[in-house]
């Protein structure tokens, strides 16, 4: 099978696409024919070796895990003697998270792993775009998202920030979104109540005050947006900084506003499992679409990973191993 291959790590130019052998499923694996996996920051910060301390589960000095990639779509190839949840045929989205291969064109799991049906009315890049549980799993688990509570999502255009201004207000809260002025009518056609283009507006210095700061692009603070959090209000972060996480088990013991980091690729396979599901129910009733900035063939995935090194993507990039959307 033809996968992208990285061995050393450093610029996009690193990774080439080879032939290796395809894996057999054990008695109770599934093996998948992938159609489309996204790419993302995580997997280009894997491609990089950085931070440097991600190294001690990247590898040290060259990548532990030569086939990158975690998100995929596709169709079930062949099972295992022993799985019964899964049959030949069937279409199905999930995730090697904390692991990786997904960028080949056969991918092997558990039968019980974060894998799921995908949801009838997307594509393979379009459901591959909505496998990543971030934006659920701060916002519904870590935050309590309800309605009637105020959201700001800063980093809404991107990957995780399209999908949280969605849930956000599915939850029947009011949301704010923060992006640039090129994406500001994106986020508001994705449901957000008021938009801030952040090359414009410090929406920390703007007066408004929110009951959730969802900071997908961790490019501020706790520190800086304390003050725009209501009493009893929490900083979500995708980043996990020094000064998070020495912030988060001191706020949420003394603080009336709380810093949360979350790190949601470890969590155990049948929960990601129940949000795949989950999300699926969304998509199927549309309250849940995808965004998917550009499809690429997995020969020009070195082009996918500079355009997510370039910061400007729009929703998910996405490459597909067989042509098809």
């Amino acid at each position: 099978m033809k996968a992208a291959i990285c061995q050393r790590y450093g610029a996009p130019d690193v990774v080439t696409v080879r032939e290796v052998p395809a894996p057999e499923p054990r008695d109770d694996e599934v093996l998948v024919r992938v159609h489309a996996a996204t790419v993302g920051v995580v997997d280009s910060l894997a491609r990089q070796g950085a931070p440097a301390y991600a190294r001690l589960y990247f590898g040290l000095r060259r990548p532990r895990f030569p086939v990158l990639g975690t998100n995929f779509a596709g169709q079930v190839e062949a099972v295992g003697p022993a799985v019964t949840r899964f049959a030949a045929g069937d279409h199905v989205f999930g995730t090697t998270a904390p692991r990786f291969g997904a960028y080949a064109e056969y991918v092997r799991l558990p039968e019980h792993g974060a894998l799921a049906p995908m949801p009838a009315n997307l594509d393979h890049a379009q459901a591959a775009a909505l496998v990543d549980g971030t934006a659920l799993r701060f916002l519904r688990d870590k935050a309590n998202v309800h309605a009637g509570q105020s959201v700001l999502v800063n980093g809404a255009s991107g990957a995780v920030g399209t999908v949280a201004v969605q849930l956000a207000k599915h939850a029947g809260a009011t949301v704010t979104g923060v992006c640039s002025g090129a994406n500001l009518d994106l986020v508001r056609k994705l449901g957000a109540d008021d938009v801030v283009d952040y090359t414009r507006s410090d929406f920390t210095r703007a007066g408004r005050t929110y009951d959730v700061v969802f900071d997908v692009a961790g490019k501020s603070s706790f520190a800086r947006c304390r003050a725009v959090l209501n009493p009893g209000g929490i900083y979500l972060t995708t980043a996990p900084s020094p000064a998070i996480l020495l912030q988060m088990p001191w706020t949420s013991r003394f603080g009336t506003r709380r810093a949360v980091v979350a790190f949601t690729g470890l969590r155990p396979a049948a929960d990601k499992r129940r949000d795949l599901l989950h999300i699926r129910e969304l998509a199927e009733a549309s309250a849940v679409r995808p965004v998917v900035d550009r499809c690429y063939p997995l020969a020009r995935i070195a082009d996918a990973y500079r355009r997510v090194d370039a910061g400007h993507k729009r929703g998910d990039v996405v490459v597909t191993m067989t042509g098809d959307r």
